[in-house]
């Protein structure tokens, strides 16, 4: 039987220690699908290394976070992860977070500012619910938003169609992964039970 340890439960911003929530299937299952499609790519071709949920990084400025999602590119990983510990100290390449009620507000206010201030390239706010993904890059020490991705479904699309061509919203159907020099992402694999 497996059994979760809680002691170790928690993240720290500017020394002030919070819980981590345990996440529900619907982020599991976005995680689980990120570490798939990236994690493979990233392995195939050498490039890096990924880790996800319940896994320390210790940033420069003192914060200490337990990402739903990091990369960390095959230069990097050799010097961060040299000593074989079971946590990072330093800085990843991409950091994923994927709300959850209780984690909404930190992910979108003081850790974006965390990551944007200790250099993490690319960061995604990802929202199960909405089934979208807000894409941030580090461009001169600040972040711009990249990209709104969502996931059209079939009938999102049939509306679409209905609407006078002026009106109709663009659809981006892949995400580009810039800290892998633009490998692109199926939206519906990200949120899918099954990959296309």
């Amino acid at each position: 039987m497996w059994v979760r340890d809680v002691r170790n439960d928690y993240e720290i911003i500017g020394g002030v220690k919070f819980m981590a929530p345990s996440p529900g299937w619907g982020h599991v299952n976005v995680t689980a699908n990120l570490v798939k499609i990236i994690g493979n790519h990233a392995s195939v071709n050498k490039l890096g290394v990924v880790a996800a949920d319940n896994f320390d990084v210790h940033f420069p400025d003192g914060s200490l976070f337990k990402p739903d999602f990091i990369f960390v590119s095959a230069a990097k990983a050799k010097s961060l992860f040299a000593n074989k510990n079971a946590t990072l100290h330093g800085v990843p390449d991409m950091v994923a977070e994927i709300f959850s009620r209780s984690t909404m507000k930190r992910d979108l206010g003081i850790k974006k500012d965390i990551y944007e201030k200790n250099g993490v390239r690319e960061y995604w706010i990802i929202d199960p619910w909405r089934e979208s993904i807000d894409v941030y890059l580090l461009r001169d020490g600040r972040y711009e938003l990249g990209g709104h991705y969502e996931n059209w479904s079939e009938n999102d699309l049939e509306e679409r169609e209905q609407l006078p061509e002026e009106e109709r919203p663009e659809v981006t159907m892949e995400i580009p992964v810039a800290v892998l020099d633009g490998f692109k992402v199926k939206i519906r694999n990200i949120f899918g039970w099954y990959f296309e």
